[in-house]
């Protein structure tokens, strides 16, 4: 169901990524304004989702003089506002979701960007980028690239390099995506209704209270946070809560805290200090609670909210069927297939070094997915 959709928005996204260079993003976020958050904000709408790619990208932009807020805005778009990301929500959760997604990723970026104004300390961010400019020592950047954007569209030297992208970003998610679906399908089978409703207070209830549905808001980023799983994997966990009638405004909150998991804080310490990461995922939580508290009761009021009661279990879909998904698979498998043999053929890999613990337990937990999964398809059906 959703192979497609992640293919489609990194061959996107790496044409981006590509075509588009850094420099030219930097120099139009200098200062913190209206004109710059807004650039920021268009920069990571057509940059990659992948959190950790987007971590990356913000810590170049943020060195090379990008503003705080800029940098920020960034960020959150990249993560919240990109096409394939929003593709994946439709197909698992439905088009309210999708207009939560992206309505909410606008009222996000404009409410860390009032919180920062209210509490940044000036000396913070001045360590920050200093922490930030030793971090990347040593680092090779793609924005001394002297080509234009017209020279390498039309060259095979530029299409080499969104092969090269497309696999990278491929090489980043593919664990956080593979125990993601294992995870949604083991806790959709096996975890019981009592648990979620217990977990989330209010859940499977036809009416919610505020404080029930605040807490559900701040239950969602602690799940998120346990799971370690990023944005694009947490949309199959995410139709399972819905399904098991945590309210629209949990799911959000769920959804929107692909920033504030474990990995995210861990990398964000490396970049800019403990300081401020603590700082950076404390303004996240509050602005992620807010919004998806203001996302459900303005649904609630336009007479938009999703029903949880309508929605079909994960376990009950049929995932297999010969339509649109089918021929689109076909052919980004194809497309991906090239990229793969082209990637390979040159033998570029900017992504080898070595491996962090993150790193390797997701590995492991990645092979234990596939394993279940031969489990599954081979073993039990003939049991």
């Amino acid at each position: 169901m959703a192979f497609w959709a992640f293919a489609l928005g990194y061959v996107i996204s790496s044409m981006i990524q590509v075509f588009v260079t850094q420099e030219r993003m930097q120099k139009s976020m200098g200062k913190t304004g209206a004109k710059s958050v807004a650039l920021g904000t268009f920069f990571g709408f057509i940059s990659s989702s992948c959190s950790f790619a987007a971590l990356s990208t913000t810590r170049a932009l943020f060195v090379k003089g990008a503003g705080l807020i800029p940098s920020l805005a960034f960020l959150l778009a990249s993560t919240n506002l990109v096409v394939e990301l929003g593709i994946v929500i439709a197909i698992f959760l439905g088009w309210q979701f999708v207009v939560g997604e992206y309505v909410g990723g606008i009222l996000l970026i404009l409410i860390v960007w009032f919180l920062v104004k209210l509490t940044r300390k000036k000396k913070l961010e001045d360590q920050a980028r200093e922490h930030a400019k030793s971090a990347e020592a040593g680092h090779s950047s793609s924005m001394s690239e002297k080509k234009s954007w017209k020279e390498k569209i039309t060259s095979k030297d530029g299409w080499q390099q969104v092969a090269n992208q497309y696999v990278m970003e491929w090489k980043m998610v593919w664990k956080d995506v593979t125990v993601g679906f294992t995870v949604a399908g083991i806790i959709a089978t096996f975890v019981p209704t009592e648990f979620f409703q217990s977990l989330f207070v209010g859940a499977g209830q036809e009416s919610t209270s505020f404080w029930q549905l605040l807490a559900q808001t701040l239950v969602g980023p602690i799940a998120a946070f346990f799971t370690f799983i990023g944005s694009m994997g947490n949309i199959p966990l995410a139709a399972v809560l819905f399904g098991q009638g945590v309210s629209f405004a949990g799911v959000m909150a769920f959804i929107f805290s692909d920033l504030v998991v474990f990995p995210v804080l861990r990398i964000q310490a490396q970049y800019y200090g403990w300081k401020m990461a603590f700082y950076i995922m404390l303004i996240f939580l509050c602005a992620l609670i807010s919004v998806s508290s203001l996302m459900h009761y303005g649904f609630d009021l336009l007479g938009l909210l999703p029903e949880s009661s309508g929605s079909q279990s994960m376990s009950d879909r049929e995932f297999f069927e010969i339509d649109y998904s089918l021929f689109l698979n076909i052919i980004f498998i194809g497309l991906s297939g090239f990229f793969i043999y082209w990637w390979y053929s040159q033998k570029t890999d900017s992504m080898s070094g070595n491996r962090s613990v993150g790193d390797w337990v997701l590995l492991v937990l990645s092979i234990i997915s596939y394993i279940w999964l031969v489990i599954g398809v081979a073993v039990l059906p003939a049991l």
